[in-house]
């Protein structure tokens, strides 16, 4: 079995322990540079030249699709799909998740618990409404393309909020304004999903003063017990995007779980450290099993 992973580079955490249990379970293991395939489309069917040479042989993929390039990502994975190989993570369900409003659009109409959101067009002297709309300041202001705690900000004041929504549609920048969960207290909760099952989770808080938890803004993470409360909405959120495998991160509030992102692509670091927990090897077990599935259906309709 040839396992692929589309990741740009081969030096990254998550990266690196996939391709080690790839191994350690005796399947071969690629690391696809997406960024360097060449898509081609023809009357004979979908191919994918990488480095010069034809791509073959790949039965199963694991997209580690960074932000900055979803589109062309995306493509790829799809091509692989269309090449009969199995994806770990669906290249419509990563479309999904990428875009923030979409994805919230999905979550809120799956009827999940989720801070209060508005969403508005350009228009001049709305920023005062659009604040109202989530029960005014403190509030979060956040921007659709921003990822790992970059392009958040918190407004503590109606003036400061008016101020930076102001700002961010002069540069004509597409934002998001959600309510401020003030008992969070800068801390949330990252869930980890494979194929329906949570296989970690941890408890992620902001270095002091620091209202985002994320690992890359200084935070520190530490293993946490989910409430059954907490497990079912990280199912439920990865299941209304239709990924198999997410990092679900999650506030703890006084009105339960609210679901702040499902990412398609988590890293591996922080949880497998936090936790103890083999994550990669969970994620090649599905992969592999998703193959053998996939193989079967073929037989089977032959």
């Amino acid at each position: 079995m040839k396992i692929a992973v589309l990741s740009r580079n081969s030096n990254l955490y998550s990266t690196s322990r996939l391709v080690e249990e790839i191994k350690k379970a005796g399947y071969e293991a690629l690391i696809v540079d997406h960024s360097l395939c060449d898509l081609i489309i023809e009357q004979e069917g979908p191919s994918i030249i990488y480095r010069g040479q034809k791509l073959e042989g790949v039965d199963a993929i694991i997209p580690r699709i960074g932000a900055s390039v979803t589109f062309y990502g995306t493509a790829v994975v799809r091509q692989f799909e269309l090449m009969g190989a199995f994806s770990a993570v669906n290249s419509q369900a990563i479309v999904r998740s990428r875009d923030k409003l979409r994805s919230l659009q999905i979550l809120s109409k799956a009827g999940l618990g989720m801070p209060k959101t508005a969403f508005t067009n350009f228009s001049k002297g709305g920023e005062k409404q659009l604040i109202e709309q989530v029960g005014g300041a403190p509030l979060i202001i956040k921007l659709l393309e921003g990822t790992q705690g970059l392009g958040v900000v918190l407004a503590e004041t109606k003036k400061a909020a008016q101020s930076v929504v102001e700002a961010f549609h002069g540069l004509k920048a597409r934002i998001i304004v959600q309510e401020f969960i003030k008992e969070a207290k800068g801390a949330d909760i990252r869930a980890f999903i494979v194929n329906g099952k949570v296989v970690g989770a941890m408890k992620r808080q902001g270095a002091e003063g620091e209202f985002r938890s994320n690992l890359h803004r200084g935070g520190a993470a530490s293993v946490i017990k989910l409430t059954r409360a907490e497990k079912q909405a990280a199912l439920n959120a990865a299941k209304a995007l239709g990924l198999d495998i997410a990092g679900v991160d999650m506030l703890q509030s006084d009105r339960g779980p609210l679901i702040l992102e499902v990412n398609s692509s988590p890293g591996l670091e922080g949880i497998e450290k936090a936790t103890g927990i083999n994550i990669a090897e969970e994620i090649i077990k599905y992969v592999a099993e998703g193959v053998r599935k996939k193989s079967f259906k073929r037989d089977q309709a032959q």
